[in-house]
């Protein structure tokens, strides 16, 4: 009886386990093909990635991202279109235009009279690249930037262009690029975050800056970015409340901290531990922050490199200087928003207005960086969420012109963190309207910011139900072309 139950197990192993589960085995060898790390567990899941451990060499240790909020006019900054002033009012071939997708502004437009900037050009630096008048400053820095002039989106729209500049998707609930990087690489500073924001505002109409920009999505919260403000308390809720002094706030934390694990080990929420953590992080910033928000250190030269307005908290000046100081200190990620670049009817005052605020201190960041030698770790990334049309959106009249929104090419810059300087990458048509060399998609510029860190964005991935997901979503590649 034993012997025929044993033959029976035997039986039931060899064949009935191989015919019925054929498919099955199947469809692993078949997914081991297609994804040759599916078995391999080599960074394909969340649980085989180290914080704190890039994926390969950086180039880069930190960035700061001068978000220009609204987008700037490509054709008044970066990318020289005479054409346009030669054809001044005339329609915008259809073969150019091809039918593209235009916004609700100006879709029921009878006519698209084209329009040149109100602003000349020159040539600038080793590379001859073609800079504004709006901008001399940052003409002074060519030799140190890269301009692509090539990068597109399919975002039309103000929010979800921001949104996918920001998360990689359009429709936000993601993780942030400052989040990512916290999460793939961790914190520098214990006494500081890894990820910080700072907010201005120039003339223009300013579009909505959310805090799901800086969100950490479904990463743990320890990874949100810490927005700082202008005045007397940078970051809210940190500082004592009247009558409590510090030793008091480190025995009621330590209490908390025991509570917290208690309740830690008995539910085993990670988010328990991700609390505690960022209690900790704000008692250690009440010392920190004070020191990095103080200006009044600053040399005599800096104030003159940044420009008066340095001074005056809250302005763009103000937190460029701030981010050298946030990047000098050890934060991973420096986000700066600067709003007002939605210049739909009165671009020639508007624009003018705007690039003053923002020339002097962005090339004065790159500057101030490299005489400290930190500019070669340090990533700098100038530029909005997509660009403008080179026809007139409304009348036109030479001296009161707007631009509508224009996702198919527009330009930014970057600097540092082992970007060749010096070049200017991709090409658009004569009439500034597409892409002809080059193309530079959102999902490139993520994969190649991850890069330069040290991050491959194809295994930087964290597991959120049943799905993978990465910055880059299911695209992107690394523009090496621009790369030292």
């Amino acid at each position: 009886m034993e012997k025929d139950i044993l033959e029976h197990g035997l039986n039931f192993n060899r064949r009935r386990f191989l015919s019925r589960m054929s498919l099955g085995l199947g469809s692993i060898a078949l997914g081991s093909l297609l994804m040759p790390d599916l078995l391999s567990g080599n960074g394909t899941d969340e649980d085989d990635f180290v914080a704190g451990i890039p994926h390969f060499a950086p180039k880069a240790k930190r960035v700061i991202y001068l978000f220009q909020n609204g987008a700037p006019s490509q054709l008044e900054l970066f990318d020289y279109k005479p054409k346009l002033r030669e054809m001044m009012g005339q329609e915008l071939p259809e073969s150019i235009r091809a039918g593209q997708r235009l916004t609700g502004m100006t879709a029921n437009q009878a006519s698209f009279p084209l329009i040149g900037s109100f602003v000349d050009f020159k040539q600038y630096g080793d590379s001859r690249a073609w800079i504004s008048d709006l901008f001399p400053y940052t003409a002074k820095v060519v030799d140190d930037i890269c301009i692509i002039r090539s990068m597109h989106t399919e975002a039309i729209n103000h929010d979800p262009a921001l949104t996918f500049f920001q998360t990689g998707s359009q429709q936000g609930n993601r993780p942030s690029m400052g989040a990512w990087l916290s999460y793939g690489l961790g914190n520098e500073n214990k006494n500081l975050p890894a990820f910080t924001v700072l907010l201005s505002r120039g003339i223009g109409n300013g579009q909505g800056v959310y805090s799901k920009l800086w969100s950490n999505g479904f990463l743990d919260s320890i990874h949100q970015g810490v927005q700082f403000s202008s005045g007397e308390n940078p970051v809210l809720y940190l500082k004592d409340p009247n009558g409590m002094n510090r030793n008091e706030r480190r025995k009621i934390l330590d209490n908390l901290s025991e509570l917290n694990q208690m309740s830690y080990e008995e539910f085993g929420d990670p988010e328990i531990n991700t609390k505690i953590q960022q209690y900790e992080m704000a008692y250690r910033m009440q010392a920190a922050v004070p020191e990095i928000m103080d200006l009044s250190k600053e040399p005599d030269d800096i104030i003159k490199l940044y420009g008066p307005d340095c001074l005056v908290p809250g302005t763009f000046a103000a937190n460029a200087l701030l981010a050298r100081k946030l990047s000098e200190s050890g934060v991973r990620f420096v986000q700066l928003y600067h709003q007002g670049w939605d210049q739909h009817g009165n671009l020639p005052f508007e624009i003018t207005k705007q690039a003053k605020d923002v020339d002097q201190a962005s090339a004065a960041l790159v500057t101030d960086l490299k005489q400290r030698g930190l500019l070669d770790e340090t990533l700098v990334i100038w530029g909005g969420e997509f660009g403008r049309t080179n026809y007139s959106q409304g009348k036109l009249t030479m001296d009161k012109y707007g631009r509508d929104h224009h996702p198919r090419c527009f330009s930014i810059w970057m600097a540092g963190g082992g970007i060749k300087p010096g070049i200017v990458y991709g090409e658009t048509d004569d009439f500034g309207y597409n892409i002809v060399k080059d193309p530079v998609h959102v999902h490139d510029f993520q994969a190649t910011v991850l890069h330069q860190l040290g991050l491959d964005h194809e295994k930087l991935i964290f597991k959120h139900l049943g799905r993978r997901y990465r910055l880059t979503d299911v695209s992107g590649n690394v523009i090496k072309d621009i790369l030292v």
